[in-house]
């Protein structure tokens, strides 16, 4: 028995259905992934007609593999970058807001091994929280070290100084882009995954649509659109050359990597910040989903792939910096799970190599053929830079004027009412999963026995989240993969089965998912752990 959705509709099959053929859209958008579920909410929200399509499924790429924070930037506060801080602060601020079943106030320590560090960060610190004006969180601070040691237990306390405290918010990246997605649809938007365009339609050098197969069909479409928006991240030079086959790159993609670990290695609530690594970046230690997060690199690459892997060079990395903080540092087989991501980094120059030279801003251009793209940025801004986007088309006159509403918007499942436990990332669809269990009791078997994910939320997001796969349910809608790939592997032949069984698929289908994600998974474990388990 189906329990009452908490949303009219959020049916894949449905949206398909509205695919009419001779219905023209205001507005299509190339990619589902933070910048492109954006643009669909402000679109829509503003009331112009909007369809969505996402080649994979929502959040597969960079936007499910960042480091889980929504912050202000205090690297980039040290590079001086106070505008971009400024705007960035100011989006904390809202999300706390509208989206506050996900978006966290977060502690954070910076331990310190010398005077000159304890006050050169307290004062940053303290221009971050002037930054923040009516919208800080809290108040950076002194702390001494004693309360160091006891708010970070196993930090290393040969030669401690004391330490810094400072706040920021974190989140659940392809939980929120899940809920974008409902929230877009909620407005109208038609949003659909596993759809990819494979070419932009044009008349007389102007686009005016997009042709698109439906993965799960086979389907070929045709849609017409008064503008075609490309906000696929990594992978926005491939549109760009649908258009212009001969342009140079517009992105510099780069790889950071993550770490998780059990939160033995670092207890308490409070977040461990490392101001400077060997390459000049920051990292960080999170306590994230009971477990503990820790990242990230910065490796140049070439070529953009949809699942990278983390290098053993930058997992060596990670570890090797970690273990100069931990009194007990993780080794290579303490790593539950470690996953990849790269950025979409706006290129200054066509051959830039390094990516200290590129900006970590947004960017956005509209080609002679009416093509609108926007890359860079981060989840933080991803209001702001949908906000950006549908004003930029408004002002080259392709749609009539419409203000802004985005700033005070509540995102699917906000709530303040208290949530117990792991179902607290569902906000308001809590209830409905629990209403699932009522229904039918045999669904409150855990998935495996560690943690605390059962089979209620595996039908959940197959009938209310558009969940296709095993990977998508494990790795997006539940964190599993990402917090602990062993039990996700654990966990794939019953998710695998609960599909088959809601979306009549048959035995063959089942294998072949079955066997793809556990290739997916042992991506996700070191080397060690995966020469030890299999």
């Amino acid at each position: 028995m189906q329990a009452q959705q908490s949303i009219t509709s959020f049916d894949r099959d449905e949206f398909v259905k509205r695919l009419t053929p001779n219905h023209s859209w205001d507005m299509i958008i190339i990619g589902g992934g933070a910048t492109g579920l954006g643009i669909a909410v402000d679109a829509a929200n503003r009331g112009y007609s909007t369809l969505l399509l996402e080649g994979e499924d929502f959040a597969k790429g960079t936007s499910s593999r960042s480091t889980k924070l929504i912050h202000g930037g205090v690297r980039y506060l040290a590079q001086g970058h106070i505008d971009l801080v400024f705007k960035a602060l100011r989006e904390r601020g809202s999300l706390l807001k509208n989206a506050a079943h996900l978006v966290k106030s977060q502690s954070f320590i910076i331990p310190c091994y010398s005077q000159k560090d304890k006050w050169k960060y307290l004062v940053g610190l303290k221009l971050y929280d002037w930054l923040s004006g009516g919208l800080s969180i809290g108040s950076s601070s002194y702390v001494s070290r004693q309360k160091v040691m006891e708010l970070l237990p196993n930090v290393q306390s040969k030669g401690l100084v004391g330490g810094v405290e400072y706040f920021d918010s974190q989140f659940d990246d392809s939980r929120l882009a899940i809920n974008l997605a409902q929230t877009a649809a909620a407005n109208g938007a038609v949003v659909l995954n596993y759809c990819k365009v494979t070419s932009l339609l044009k008349t007389n050098g102007t686009i005016i649509g997009v042709v698109a197969t439906d993965v799960e069909s086979k389907t070929e479409y045709q849609f017409n659109s008064k503008v075609v928006v490309n906000a696929t991240g990594i992978f926005v030079d491939d549109i760009l050359k649908m258009d212009e086959p001969q342009r140079r790159p517009l992105v510099k993609p780069s790889q950071g990597i993550h770490l998780v670990l059990d939160r033995s290695f670092l207890k308490g609530s409070h977040a461990l910040l490392i101001p400077k690594t060997q390459d000049g970046r920051v990292l960080f230690a999170v306590p994230w989903h009971q477990h503990l997060l820790v990242g990230t690199t910065d490796t140049p690459l070439n070529k953009p792939t949809i699942e990278p892997v983390a290098l053993d060079e930058e997992i060596q990395f990670v570890l090797q910096t970690v273990k100069e903080y931990l009194s007990v540092a993780p080794t290579e087989k303490d790593v539950l799970s470690v996953f990849a991501g790269l950025r979409p980094l706006a290129a200054k120059e066509a051959n830039v190599n390094s990516t200290k030279e590129i900006s970590r801003d947004h960017k956005l251009l509209v080609n002679h053929s009416g093509l609108v793209t926007i890359t860079g940025g981060k989840w933080t801004t991803y209001r702001r830079m949908a906000e950006d986007t549908i004003n930029k088309i408004i002002a080259v006159g392709v749609l009539p004027s419409k203000p802004c509403k985005t700033r005070s918007l509540k995102i699917h499942g906000c709530t303040t009412s208290f949530v117990e436990g792991h179902l607290a990332v569902y906000g308001s669809d809590a209830e409905a999963i629990k209403e699932l269990i009522k229904s039918e009791p045999l669904w409150n078997r855990k998935l495996v026995q560690r943690l605390p994910n059962t089979e209620a939320e595996v039908i959940w997001a197959i009938r209310n989240e558009m969940a296709r796969t095993p990977e998508d349910v494990l790795a997006r809608r539940m964190r599993i993969l990402f917090l602990d790939a062993l039990a996700a592997i654990e966990a794939a032949p019953r998710v695998t089965e609960l599909i088959a069984e809601e979306l009549n698929y048959d035995e063959e289908w089942k294998a072949v998912q079955l066997a793809r994600f556990v290739t997916l998974a042992k991506q996700y474990l070191p080397k060690k752990t995966t020469d030890t388990n299999f």
